[in-house]
């Protein structure tokens, strides 16, 4: 409705929300971030609150657009990666049935559909997450379980993110206490002492627990670090909560480098599932673990937490849940069509998206897409690029990817080079086989590594 100037009323502004171009412009600065003061990897919720100085539900807010925020919260969260904020970066939201004044641009028609720019974990409330065949039941019924343990693997950008997250809110609706650890958020040397690394992991879980340190009260350095962790986990962090605790562990495999560090660390994990089995106060937590590699530490049975528990290894998408995502972005997309692009990434989940972006907001087609001649320039550039910047970071492997992407035939590869590559989602295993993980990866590898 037009408000004509002697009915003009006040409008209920309900904050500022971020225009797809304001979208871009972010994300944009935010990869660039990455790459120099991140080595590459994406930031996490938890480094974009802390980067931003803004809660985790109000960084999940502004990339979901679909509540608004303050418009100085915005400005905080551009300045974060030196932005500034233009008009153009955002639009109001104004309250349901309020009027609005005539705009030069028409509104758009509802049945337009609001695609979501990938990247990172899918908002909680996206219609774009795809849930796999019975994977997020079976975790939704465990978590609920006293003592319940569930390890998710997949290599990088296959959906672990974004399961996790629907875990602990599935954990929230049940007003259980939820604390995430992200272990890509530890400073080296805290990985080359286990007394500091326990300190550091008690002082975190207790930071997320909302609990004052107690740590000095705690540790006794007469009973060792690990005694003292597992005291300080039954004697105040677990007694102090009313409700379960569901404690995700998110890039745990940070650890693997560190032997002698991750064997005692996963001991301790693994005595925590067993204790909750015969005491009542470990039935209260409850334990998420996710990797993104194979564990390759030698473990004794009894001591690791990778032979129990529920094991989730995500798989990629198959051309049905392509068709059907497809669909949910306004695509009227055939079988066939589907299983193009599907083969073409191998059903990679964040390469399945970015296509269906670009390609329901009409900047390129199916077959554009699927054209290997212009890889390097096309709507996967950006991604290719970091994934070479990642791989030049791993120098030790390079020999071992060259091998794989100029064979024609599974290369074996020995263990630490295959769970690592499997790791980077650069390469498929059969055993210690090894194929390239998908046909853009060969096409594009292939013409660099001539």
């Amino acid at each position: 409705m037009i408000v004509l100037p002697h009915q003009h009323k006040d409008k209920r502004k309900r904050g500022v929300i971020l225009t797809l171009e304001g979208l871009q412009k972010l994300e944009a600065a935010k990869t660039r971030t990455e790459f120099e003061e991140n080595s590459g990897t994406r930031y996490t919720l938890e480094q974009m609150s802390d980067r931003t100085r803004l809660a985790i539900s109000t960084v999940m807010k502004i990339y979901g657009r679909k509540m608004g925020v303050d418009r100085n919260t915005l400005i905080k969260c551009f300045s974060a990666f030196n932005l500034i904020l233009s008009p153009s970066d955002y639009s109001w939201v104004f309250a349901e049935n309020d009027e609005v004044e005539e705009s030069h641009t028409p509104p758009k028609p509802e049945k337009d559909i609001e695609l979501e720019l990938p990247g990172g974990q899918v908002p909680l409330d996206s219609p774009f997450y795809v849930e796999r065949d019975l994977i997020e039941s079976e975790c939704y019924k465990t978590i609920l379980q006293p003592g319940a343990l569930i390890r998710i693997l997949a290599p990088r950008r296959m959906g672990k993110s974004s399961l996790m997250a629907r875990i602990l809110q599935k954990a929230t609706e049940q007003e259980y206490q939820t604390v995430i650890i992200d272990f890509q958020l530890a400073d080296r040397e805290i990985f080359q002492d286990l007394d500091k690394f326990l300190r550091w992991f008690c002082a975190n879980v207790g930071l997320g627990l909302q609990l004052s340190n107690q740590i000095a009260e705690y540790w006794d350095e007469l009973f060792g670090s690990q005694v003292s962790c597992k005291m300080y986990f039954e004697q105040y962090l677990l007694p102090s909560m009313t409700q379960p605790v569901v404690l995700a562990l998110d890039d745990i495999d940070r650890l693997f480098p560190y032997p002698n560090l991750a064997s005692d660390f996963f001991g301790l994990l693994r005595t925590w599932h067993e204790e909750a089995k015969n005491r009542e106060i470990w039935r209260k937590l409850r334990l998420v673990v996710v990797h993104s590699a194979q564990m390759y530490i030698p473990l004794s049975a009894n001591r690791s937490p990778f032979n129990v528990g529920l094991p989730i290894e995500l798989p990629p998408f198959n051309s049905e849940q392509v068709q059907d995502l497809a669909k949910r972005q306004g695509l009227d997309w055939s079988a066939e069509d589907a299983q193009q692009l599907t083969a073409f990434v191998n059903g990679n989940p964040y390469l399945i998206r970015v296509a269906l972006y670009y390609i329901g907001r009409g900047e390129v087609t199916l077959e554009q897409v699927l054209q290997t001649s212009s890889i390097s320039e096309g709507i996967y550039g950006d991604r290719l690029q970091r994934e070479l910047w990642n791989l030049q970071q791993e120098p030790e492997f390079i020999a071992a990817f060259v091998r794989v992407v100029k064979s024609s035939t599974p290369v074996e590869l020995d263990f630490v080079e295959a769970f690592k590559l499997k790791s980077m989602g650069l390469v498929n295993l059969q055993g210690n086989q090894a194929t390239v993980s998908c046909e853009l990866y060969r096409q594009y590898f292939g013409d660099r590594f001539k």
